[in-house]
């Protein structure tokens, strides 16, 4: 069993993560809205990816025994309407995301709580992953630019990223 403070911790991560799957669910619908379906599907995958990440803690915290204690999502700020703006913010939301999950660590470090930490190394190595790919279009935009045949290739490339998503997705479900 994880401590009390453990437990709080990680019940404020699970709302974080959910805070993350309506952000990126609002981007879906917002990019639908700018006509970017490939980026709309891709902002849609990464809001199931954001779910099953409050998930694995959500069961983390039933199989430790601690009580899952779920709060109000708050709503999500409203990002610019320019394709550049989007991934920029998203790129800060991710490091935001990536400084919670290592202050989760350093707590758990601190307790000596040695199962969590092990269960907390899976997110920060996902969260690597995040950023890096958050970065890869942000260079791409920025070499490339956000309009015309540019934002179309880069549009088209994040609906092939979505489809790999869901596909490794549906085969992490099928398991």
């Amino acid at each position: 069993m994880i401590s009390k403070d453990m437990a709080t911790l990680i019940n404020a991560q699970i709302n974080r993560e959910m805070y993350s799957a309506y952000y990126y669910l609002g981007l879906s619908a917002q990019t639908e809205a700018m006509n970017l379906k490939g980026t709309a599907a891709w902002f849609l995958a990464k809001h199931g990816e954001e779910m099953t990440h409050a998930l694995k803690m959500y069961r983390y915290l039933i199989d430790q025994d601690s009580a899952v204690t779920l709060k109000a999502v708050p709503a999500p700020e409203t990002v610019g309407s320019v394709v550049m703006e989007i991934f920029e913010r998203t790129l800060e939301h991710e490091r935001g995301v990536t400084r919670s999950i290592n202050d989760l660590v350093d707590h758990a470090l601190t307790e000596k709580d040695h199962a969590t930490n092990v269960f907390l190394h899976w997110f920060v190595t996902e969260q690597i992953e995040e950023e890096a790919t958050v970065k890869d279009v942000l260079g791409r935009l920025r070499i490339f630019g956000d309009q015309g045949q540019s934002l179309m290739m880069i549009d088209n490339e994040l609906a092939a990223l979505a489809q790999q998503i869901n596909q490794a997705a549906a085969t992490a479900a099928a398991q």
